[in-house]
């Protein structure tokens, strides 16, 4: 899931970078599985605040199964369009 999709489902669709910083705020320990969630196109955006943090966030991805590409972004899964049919 994107911050951009996190805003949306709150309602607020243009709103990613506030979906990110509620996330960063949250206090340590929380139940609340904010590594979860990634930049656009599969960004590991803690990087930039903590570099322990991205490696944390990517340590928890991998042994929840998520595949990395060779430049160390989230491997996105495709999202199906409502009412898309296969042919």
């Amino acid at each position: 899931m994107t911050y951009g999709q996190v805003a949306a489902a709150a309602g607020m669709p243009r709103a990613p970078r506030l979906a990110g910083y509620a996330l960063y705020a949250l206090p340590p320990g929380t139940p609340l599985p904010w590594h979860r969630v990634v930049g656009a196109g599969g960004r590991l955006t803690l990087g930039r605040l903590s570099p322990d943090g991205a490696l944390t966030q990517r340590m928890r991805l991998e042994r929840e199964g998520v595949k990395f590409d060779a430049r160390g972004r989230v491997v996105m899964m495709a999202k199906k369009k409502k009412g898309a049919t296969k042919k």
